[in-house]
């Protein structure tokens, strides 16, 4: 069984609550195009990179390209993942993006998130055209090499076919509830050898 999406899969719908006061499903989502991107408040990966997350889903706004993050993190396991905390980090930070909170871990397992972040990117027929990270180096921006979520919101917005559909998500493990913090489902594995 493969555990995370293929590429090719349709997106999977949700009805999630956000930290605005609104709930969420796919439908709700108008844009051209739409990256669901699993996130939390706490990972070092995660807040490593957000303003680079930031600076790709502003650059793409205005061609049709909407950014939807998911925290699936157990608050069982680390506390600061919890809805509070989640609107905290909204109400500082501002991200260009809506923040949907997956408290029952479904949609994670259903899109089989491996890493927070772990990014998907899907096309005008909502089918995944690329699946991993966003960038080579999230734990610190300054040492980025290499943009993978650019490069692929790129081709994808100009008519071209995505040259690296899959790359491995560099992150936290998803934080299951009731597992150990570093525990993953024993059918996920790596995308890409």
């Amino acid at each position: 069984m493969v555990f995370t999406l293929e590429i090719g899969s349709k997106a999977v719908n949700f009805n999630l609550p956000a930290t605005d006061g609104s709930s969420y499903s796919l439908e709700d989502f108008k844009s051209k195009y739409l990256v669901v991107f699993f996130t939390c408040n706490h990972c070092p990966y995660v807040t490593g990179s957000d303003e680079v997350t930031r600076q790709t889903a502003e650059k793409f706004s205005n061609k049709s390209v909407e950014f939807v993050g998911i925290n699936s993190n157990s608050k069982n396991t680390y506390e600061s993942d919890d809805f509070p905390h989640m609107v905290s980090r909204m109400k500082e930070f501002n991200f260009p993006w809506k923040y949907l909170y997956d408290e029952t871990q479904e949609i994670a397992l259903k899109y089989g998130a491996l890493r927070t972040p772990h990014f998907y990117v899907f096309d005008e027929n909502r089918e995944l055209v690329y699946t991993g990270r966003a960038v080579d180096n999230p734990k610190d921006a300054a040492k980025i090499t290499v943009n993978d979520l650019d490069r692929a919101l790129d081709e994808l917005t100009s008519g071209k076919k995505v040259s690296v559909s899959t790359t491995n998500p560099i992150g936290c493990n998803v934080k299951w509830d009731g597992k150990d913090a570093h525990w993953m489902p024993p059918e996920a594995c790596d995308l890409v050898w």
